[in-house]
Parts: C-alpha cells; sequence; structure tokens
C-alpha cells in the first residue's frame, strides 16, 4: 500500500498543476469559461489537488 501512494502524489501534483496552467493562460486569452465552468472555479480545484498531493507527500515522508 505504501508503493501505491509515492505515484499517487506524483500524479496529483502533475494535474493541480496543469489545471492551473490551463486556467491561467485561459484567463490570459480573455476567456472567462472553461467547458461551461468559470476559469476560477479551475484554477481553485488545481490548488486544491496540489494541496492534496503535498499531503500525501507529507504523510510518506512522516512515516519514513
Amino acid at each position: 500500500m505504501d508503493k501505491l501512494w509515492d505515484p499517487l502524489g506524483n500524479i496529483a501534483a502533475l494535474l493541480g498543476v496543469l489545471m492551473c496552467f490551463v486556467a491561467g493562460v485561459t484567463r490570459l486569452a480573455g476567456y472567462f469559461y472553461i467547458l461551461d465552468y468559470p476559469s476560477i472555479t479551475v484554477f481553485i480545484g488545481g490548488v486544491g489537488i496540489m494541496v492534496m498531493a503535498c499531503l500525501i507527500k507529507l504523510h510518506q515522508l512522516s512515516r519514513r
């Protein structure tokens, strides 16, 4: 089970960064919606996923 957490944290971090990047670029391009969701909602979702990735990594570090 411990080997599952490390890749899960990396995938969550990558997904969160990607969501924030897409929301930022979309907003800078002048669009306010991404697939009928406000771009700020997508950005906040990306931040939430990055926080989850940080908590997974912290859990992994504390168990070692």
